[in-house]
């Protein structure tokens, strides 16, 4: 739900904005909107399917039937001071809330009374799903936007459910019993643990609706082919052959009135969903768009828990397709049912108790440990087919999906899945758009934190969403989302090839310890190039051990055993190339694995190889499978697996990734903190902030724009950003010569004299600047060279201002994305960030771990630390400089942009130059706001 402010003269329209998609505690859907006076039925057969014990909790007597001025009443609502909201289930109403605004002796009032009474109404048969706990979110939002503070109830002392709801929601609350009533009063300003309470029950919900889809009892192929061939038999036969372990029906409108069974397949053959005598937990959709509507009312209507819709013509198709996708998803939200899809691939889970292949593979992976997602049928056909090929008994698929269109289910809801699945150790995504950003970043950094999340994204450089997939647009560079998922713990990796070699290594290894690498092998060249490829990619590793051409299988024992055994060893790389002997591919892996099993170390360790056919095989073959003979066959050999590359710089990629995500692991576990400055004045700041944009009339304009920014004069600027303890060196106005002079005079000698209209702002490579102007003769010199070399001064805008002392310039920016939040930058001033994209990036808020990890990541930072025997900078003071920054906007969202360019970071402190900054209205925070699902 957003939270747009209320507009004056629309106070008592349909609020719109207010409608929501909600997913329940046991995975299904309902949808939340505003009550009508149309609804006036509909609430009076709702009210008839309440119980006579829930009918009396709420109105304190026996209530039957509510009377003609009942109806009137909860239906006709201003919207402002008397609200109705209400959860529905195909059209249906399955429970209301309501609150109308009272005085402080409980009459009915209007603004500016901050309180209100609230009352829930649920339907029996759906208490228990966490109907009320999502409409309290959602009312709560709407009060708050209403001008609403706090809410009371009063509720009986048995009605115990209604009790928990409330003080379960984690706002701040008083609790007092009267003649026989518990009355509750609830702030309904957000805590953090009225966060944590939503965030936490959104990853149950949203873990149930996956694992509705993922785990179903029963499934029912819609749209079989009477004849071999086409999707939906394919489906229906690769469900048969994976052994799939529930219920199998085949639908077609098509088949005969007297067909019973499908064969050659043997199961029960319908002619629609409806004439299934059991219930369907998942139907896999593979009719025509056109039939897609009719087929999934049927669904709805025999209940069905979820859809993997396989028809294309959708948002793929253009706008036709898009109007379609939206209506598909409206429709079988409305009956509770989540959808992957449309023109999906399809689902798999391995689990020996489920063995579902709800896809178009022919056939069922491994299973093993790696949860997989894919937004690209194409990519994840590829992936579980290079997987199996390459991986075959070293790594298995716990799960898998191909979203397609992800029109509904998405990344997002397979990682609050996977976070808490216990056969999921590694998660692989191919991911084309990030719908939502911010939740994704926060999701994968939870994750992360249990287990590695490895991604690579596609559509990188298109400015745009893959067609079909509708997400918000993003201003954020690829370069910046890279940094972002960084910071989150998610493993970013270029290529579907890298996305697998690190898989592998992840999935069947120890994580590194460090970055030092031990090489050994019987090629010197191809341990140079491992050497080489370490370096490249960040690895400290040893000096390669040569064990020349004439190396035995007993001799890669020994020195893999040696190394393993090295304190100064985190890793190992073993390289192979084709030896003189009659040793095998076998007897080289069986000799590996022994080395690896008899170490009490856990190290990870990978093999480079070259031509050495089997050896890759060998080396993964599971326990007790042709390990072979010989100097390997050691009983504890057999149970280790190690993977096997066929490039140095593949294996080292791989490794680097492990490494650096180890390194992220160990600092996640004692996480940093956001700095409290005692000189900080956030109320004041908030207090100029409301007058600066009052005074220059800044509006919320509505979408696609979004809201205008006003960009403040240099005192403004000032004034804001000292509120924050940020001072900016002065500057003066010079238009003249002579004022130049004057300036120069206050601001005391030397000086500085430089230009500051916008083409000529950051423009060193225009020799614009004079430094070090020690008295007036040279500062009116340089005033005549600048004009004469720039322009009048009316066009240049010259400044004079003090001198700062010597040191790395360097820039700093905030900026706010509309969907991915406020985002601090940080780069070395001029070419290295402009030219080169030298900047290192970070979301907001930043604690002091991630200050320092920020100007420590750019490849230009040795010049903050004496690079070539140059004086060291104030990194200290720099963090902090970053650190207040990132405090001033995220305590202030109507901060949009700051920039403070140049800052000179000196030996002794920081000295900022230049800065802008840009104000809004405050855009709406729907991370923060209730739970709901992404508006269609």
């Amino acid at each position: 739900m957003q939270t747009t402010p209320a507009q004056p003269g629309h106070e008592h329209a349909y609020p719109a904005h207010w409608e929501a998609d909600v997913v329940l505690r046991d995975g299904g859907t309902a949808h939340l909107r505003p009550i009508t006076p149309d609804d006036a039925q509909r609430l009076v057969s709702f009210y008839e399917q309440v119980s006579d014990e829930s009918k009396y909790y709420r109105f304190f007597a026996p209530y039957p039937r509510l009377s003609d001025r009942d109806v009137h009443r909860f239906t006709h609502h201003d919207y402002v001071d008397r609200v109705g909201l209400a959860a529905t289930v195909g059209g249906d109403f399955i429970a209301t809330v309501r609150y109308d605004r009272v005085d402080g002796r409980g009459m009915p009032a209007s603004g500016p009374a901050e309180e209100a009474e609230v009352a829930f109404l649920v339907q029996d048969a759906h208490q228990g799903r966490g109907v009320a706990s999502a409409l309290l979110e959602h009312i709560a939002a709407v009060a708050r936007e209403r001008g609403i503070r706090r809410f009371t109830a009063e509720v009986l002392p048995a009605n115990t459910k209604m009790i928990k709801v409330f003080t379960d929601a984690g706002y701040t609350q008083k609790r007092s019993f009267e003649d026989g009533v518990v009355r509750l009063q609830l702030d309904l300003e957000p805590t953090d643990r009225s966060l944590a309470v939503q965030r936490a029950r959104e990853q149950r919900a949203e873990a149930r609706s996956v694992q509705r889809l993922i785990a179903p009892g029963s499934v029912a192929v819609i749209g079989t082919g009477r004849a071999s061939g086409g999707m939906g038999r394919t489906v229906l036969r690769n469900l048969l052959a994976g052994g799939f372990t529930g219920r199998v029906h085949a639908v077609n409108h098509a088949f005969p009135e007297d067909a019973a069974r499908l064969e050659p397949e043997g199961v029960p053959a319908h002619r629609s969903v409806l004439g299934i005598p059991e219930p369907v937990d998942l139907a896999v959709v593979a009719v025509p768009a056109e039939q897609v509507p009719s087929v999934v009312a049927e669904c709805g209507e025999h209940g069905v828990q979820g859809l993997v819709v396989l028809s294309a013509g959708y948002g793929e198709s253009g706008a036709d397709g898009r109007h379609r996708q939206r209506e598909l998803v409206r429709q079988a939200r409305s009956y509770g049912m989540r959808i992957i899809g449309p023109n999906a691939f399809g689902l798999i889970n391995t689990a020996a108790g489920v063995r579902l292949n709800a896809s178009l593979s022919p056939e069922l992976p491994a299973a093993g440990r790696i949860g997989l997602f894919s937004q690209s049928g194409a990519i994840g056909i590829a992936l579980l087919s290079g997987l199996h090929r390459r991986a075959a008994g070293l790594v298995g698929i716990s799960s898998f999906v191909s979203a397609g269109n992800r029109a509904d289910v998405s990344g997002n809801d397979f990682l609050q899945y996977w976070h808490d699945d216990p056969d999921t150790d590694l998660v692989l995504m191919y991911l084309e758009s990030i719908g939502n950003p911010r939740k994704f970043t926060r999701l994968a950094r939870r994750t992360a934190a249990r287990k590695p999340v490895v991604v690579v994204k596609g559509a990188r450089h298109g400015g745009a969403a893959p067609t079909g997939h509708a997400v918000p647009s993003t201003r954020i560079p690829d370069a910046t989302v890279s940094d972002l998922l960084r910071q989150a713990g998610v493993i970013r990796v270029d290529t579907v090839t890298e996305l697998a070699d690190t898989g592998l290594l992840l999935a069947s290894q120890p994580l590194p310890a460090g970055p030092r690498v031990a090489i050994l092998g019987n090629s010197e060249s191809l341990a140079l190039l491992t050497y080489d490829a370490c370096l490249t990619d960040g690895l400290r590793p040893q000096p390669p051990y040569d064990l020349t051409t004439g190396a035995q299988p007993a001799d890669f024992r020994r020195a893999l055993a040696g190394a393993l055994a090295d304190e100064e060893c985190d890793a190992v790389v073993v390289t192979a190339i084709p030896w003189v002997g009659d040793a095998s591919a076998a007897d080289l892996a069986g000799a590996l694995r022994e080395a690896v099993a008899a170490s009490p170390a856990a190290k990870p360790v990978t093999v480079v190889h070259l031509e050495i056919p089997g050896l890759a095989e060998a080396l993964a073959e599971p326990p007790g499978v042709g390990v072979g003979v010989g100097a390997g066959a050691g009983a504890g050999g057999a149970a280790v697996r190690i993977p096997a590359y066929p490039a140095a710089e593949r294996a080292v990629r791989a490794l680097a990734e492990a490494a650096r995500y180890a390194r992220w692991r160990r600092l996640a576990a004692e996480p940093g903190r956001v700095p409290e400055y005692d000189d900080i004045d956030e109320a004041g700041a908030a207090a100029d902030i409301e007058v600066l944009l009052e005074a220059h009339g800044a509006v919320l304009a509505p979408p696609p724009e979004g809201p205008r920014a006003v960009t403040l004069s240099a005192p403004d600027t000032q004034r804001l950003l000292a509120r924050y303890g940020i001072a900016v060196l002065p500057a003066l106005p010079a238009p003249d010569p002579d004022c130049a002079v004057r300036a120069a005079g206050r601001l005391g000698f030397p000086v500085t004299l430089k230009p500051t209209a916008p083409h000529l702002r950051h423009r060193a490579d225009l020799g614009g600047v004079r430094l070090d102007l020690g008295g007036e003769p040279e500062l009116r010199r340089a005033y005549a060279e600048l004009t004469e070399l720039l322009g009048k001064p009316e066009e240049t805008r010259l400044v004079v201002q003090s001198m700062a002392p010597r040191g790395v310039d360097t820039v700093v920016r905030a900026a706010i994305d509309p969907a991915a939040g406020a985002v601090l930058s940080f780069g070395l001033a001029g070419a290295p960030s402009l030219l080169l994209g030298d900047t290192a990036h970070r979301l907001v808020p930043v604690t002091d771990r991630d200050a320092a990890e920020q100007i420590r990541s750019i490849r230009t930072a040795p010049l903050l630390f004496g690079w070539r025997g140059a004086t060291p900078v104030d990194t200290r003071a720099l963090e902090e400089l970053l650190l207040r920054v990132s405090r001033l906007v995220d305590d202030h969202p109507e901060v949009v942009g700051a920039d403070l360019e140049p800052v000179i970071v000196a030996p002794h402190g920081v000295h900022v130059l230049g800065a802008t900054i840009r104000l809004a209205p405050a855009p709406a925070r729907t991370d923060l706001g209730p739970r709901s699902l992404p508006v269609v």
